[in-house]
């Protein structure tokens, strides 16, 4: 089994930024990939953001350009670094991971963590 825990979330003005940490544990690097998604109050779930362990990177369009992926293997921690954000952006994040299914492919992954807020105020 995998288990995720998120942790970075907070409360940041516009135009600021956040990074959020995602440690996991188990068999985390037999997984195919691992990733965010987010959700809004009275939003559907989104893909946010995906990657492999051996580097490859998805984005969805609308944080294209102002986040950014990555990972650390020895760690076996996942970050995603949100830059110019927008109160748009204000979510709870979760990060997701599938033992076979790539994560931006679907938006039900195996392997769920609890949720960090990201809260962007105006």
């Amino acid at each position: 089994q995998v288990q995720l825990e998120e942790s970075g979330g907070g409360l940041v003005q516009a135009g600021g930024s956040l990074r959020l940490s995602c440690a996991a544990s188990g068999r985390a690097l037999g997984t195919r990939s691992i990733g965010w998604f987010r959700q809004a109050p009275g939003m559907e779930r989104e893909f946010v953001a995906a990657t492999t362990w051996s580097g490859g990177t998805y984005y969805a369009d609308s944080v294209k350009g102002r986040f950014t992926i990555s990972r650390d293997n020895a760690k076996a921690t996942v970050y995603l670094q949100m830059n110019s954000l927008k109160p748009e952006d204000t979510a709870l994040y979760y990060c997701a991971a599938d033992p076979s299914v790539a994560v931006q492919t679907t938006n039900t992954p195996r392997y769920w963590g609890q949720g960090t807020q990201v809260t962007v105020s105006s």
